[in-house]
């Protein structure tokens, strides 16, 4: 087995170097570093992405139907569960007047 590493040898520059790349960095005026103000308003990531949060929040549980039930809302393609839960909710409004 060769002892030579198949990673590519990573080579930081030096002060000298630096100095010129971030000279160079600041004099362009499409690449100014952030002020403070926009460091502050930042966030991450994670908290930009997905659903937003409901402000009605459903409840995880198990529950067990018939079968059928279940054959007949899958069988309506995705969001089977969503439209299972619509038609509860209606079920609900109906009845508790």
């Amino acid at each position: 087995m060769s002892k030579t590493s198949k990673r590519p040898i990573v080579r930081l520059p030096t002060p000298e170097e630096d100095a010129v790349i971030v000279a160079a960095a600041e004099a362009d005026p499409d690449a100014q570093p952030l002020t403070d103000e926009q460091l502050q308003a930042m966030v991450p990531l994670r908290v930009l992405r997905g659903r937003p949060k409901s402000a009605r929040k459903k409840q995880l549980l198990s529950v067990r139907y018939s079968p059928e039930v279940v054959e007949f809302f899958k069988s309506t393609g995705e969001g089977w569960q969503a439209r299972m839960d619509s038609v509860l909710r209606e079920y609900v409004a109906r009845h508790s007047r």
